[in-house]
Formats: C-alpha cells, structure tokens, sequence
C-alpha cells in the first residue's frame, strides 16, 4: 500500500471511529446519570419535533423521563434562563445579550414561517395564480397600507376588507415573519391570538383572515396537505407577477424541499435550537447529543428540514 492509498485509509478510519462514538455515547448511556426526568418548554415550531425525539430517546432509554411544555419562544428563553427547566426550545436566532446571562446554544433542525389564508377567501385564486410580494405582506401587517383583499391581487371590484390575525405570545414565528417583513414582533398589526394552533385556528374560522404558521401547523402530517380551511400563500420570490412551481407550496413535502434547498426566503425559514443556561448537564447533555446523530433519522419524517453535515458537526463539538 502506497503512502497516499495508507493515509486515507487511516482518515476513514478516524472518521468512522469519531461517529461510532458519539453514536454509542447517546444510544448506549455511557453517561453515568442516564436517568432521571428532563425538563423543557419552548416553541411551538419545536414542540411536534420534541415529543418525537423524547418517545424515541425513551425507547432506548426507558429511565429518563420528559416533561415537555410549548409556550412560545419567548417562554422557553425566559424559563431556562430563570432556572425552570433545563431546556428551551427556542425558534429564533440567540441574541449576544442572552449569551452574556447564560444562554448556551445549539442549533437541532430547521423549519419555517409561512403565510396562511382561509381556503374560502375570494382572492384565493389570483393569489395562487400570481403570489403575494414580499412588499404587500409588509402593507398587510407592518403599515397598515393595505387594508382590502382587492389591494392585494389588483382589483378594485373587490372590497372586502383583510382581517389580520398574530401572535399575542412572544415566539419564534411572529418574530421570523416580523423580521422578514423589516420589522420586530411588536411591529406586527392583527388581532392577538395564543400560539401557534390559536392562530391558524383563528384564520379557519374567518373566510377573511390572514395569518402566518410554522411549518409544522400549516400544514397537516398525516394527508401532507395544508390544513382543512387553510391555504398556504406563495410568495412571489422573483417578482416576475406568477407563482412559480418553486413558490406554488400546495404540499408539505414541496415547503421541506424547498427550505432545505434555500430557495425559500431566510427569514422566514430558520434554524430552530435547544437552549440550557450554561454548560447542559450529562442526562441533558446525553440527550442532545443523540439528537444530532441517532435523532436526524426522524427529522425528515417528522416533516422538519435537517441541517447540513457541517452545522451537525459543529454543533457536536460545541457540545463536548
């Protein structure tokens, strides 16, 4: 064998060795307290993923236990940060501040916001037809210059005014689709409603709402289809005037691929992460590291969009 041919072998090797690892460490419990009860609470967008990875992570470990809360964003950062629980789920970026108190990240899967009409609106066909620009959403839910569905597809006919609907808790997705639109949460126009199911509830129940989800409520797993009395919004990337089949959303598998190949726009798609206050301990920390390997498996069939190798990568080495 030649250096170059015994060099790579030798690399292979090493590889393999690293990632059998870190497989055995979280699926094995070499962990000496891999038992007892892990504490979280967080982000809606989180939450399907979570109560996944918590019954399988149980399977292979049926002394730990789970005890899992969604709230928003905002409540996981406030409750792992207070000391209530020991992770928060959190779907937006970590702020420098929030590092400084104690805030130790890393990020898990990847999803996105999306806006949300009711299936029964009148403008449903143009929009299909054409999109929405980023621009109108901004008139829609920040200034308030677009108050009428016709504004929205250019007829004047038609008058019927948009009900505006948001999130009256502090969370990831208001906070994405605010940013998206060149705002903060506090920017956004609407109606309050409570998490993330309240808000697609609220627009099913109005032929005129409007809303925005997280990828994992607009969207219904079992038929992979928007769900009942709801209709996914393309939004006219290219502003060419038509929605291209790239923004034609209408299934759930067509929205992964489309976040996972980023040709949707970030914001509104972004990482979703797990947050400890300081240094996660070895039941927790055991935990989130199956996650990024053993874990992956059942990202995609969850309906979240996996990271790539190098941000799984680097998020176990932050880890260790």
């Amino acid at each position: 064998m030649n250096t170059l041919k015994r060099f790579k072998v030798i690399i292979l090797i090493t590889a393999l060795v690293v990632t059998s690892g870190a497989c055995n460490r979280a699926q094995n419990g070499s962990y000496p307290d891999n038992q007892g009860t892990i504490v979280i609470s967080g982000a809606w967008a989180l939450y399907p993923m979570m109560t996944r990875w918590a019954e399988e992570y149980q399977k292979l470990h049926p002394g730990v236990e789970f005890d899992i809360s969604a709230g928003g964003a905002g409540k996981g950062m406030a409750d792992v940060l207070a000391g209530a629980v020991d992770i928060g789920m959190v779907s937006r970026d970590i702020t420098p501040q929030e590092e400084t108190i104690g805030a130790y990240w890393i990020a898990v899967t990847k999803d996105a916001v999306f806006p949300v009409v009711n299936a029964t609106n009148p403008a449903v066909p143009q929009m299909l037809k054409k999109g929405v620009l980023r621009q109108t959403f901004e008139g829609i839910f920040i200034t308030g210059q677009i108050t009428s569905w016709g504004q929205v597809i250019g007829d004047s006919l038609m008058s019927q005014e948009i009900h505006v609907y948001t999130r009256s808790d502090a969370a990831g997705a208001p906070e994405t689709w605010a940013k998206y639109l060149g705002g903060v949460q506090e920017d956004l126009l609407g109606v309050g409603v409570f998490g993330d199911p309240g808000l697609l509830e609220a627009v099913v129940r109005d032929p005129l709402g409007i809303g925005y989800n997280n990828l994992g409520y607009a969207y219904d797993n079992a038929s992979g289809r928007p769900v009942t009395g709801a209709v996914v919004v393309p939004i006219d990337v290219n502003e060419n005037g038509r929605a291209d089949p790239e923004e034609l959303l209408e299934t759930k598998l067509e929205a992964v691929e489309m976040v996972a190949k980023g040709l949707y726009p970030s914001p509104p798609a972004r990482n979703l992460n797990l947050v400890t206050k300081g240094t996660p301990s070895s039941l927790v920390r055991a935990f989130i590291e199956w996650i990024l390997t053993g874990g992956q498996y059942f990202v995609g069939e969850a309906g979240y969009v996996q990271l790539g190798p190098d941000q799984l990568s680097a998020g176990l080495t932050k880890l260790r």
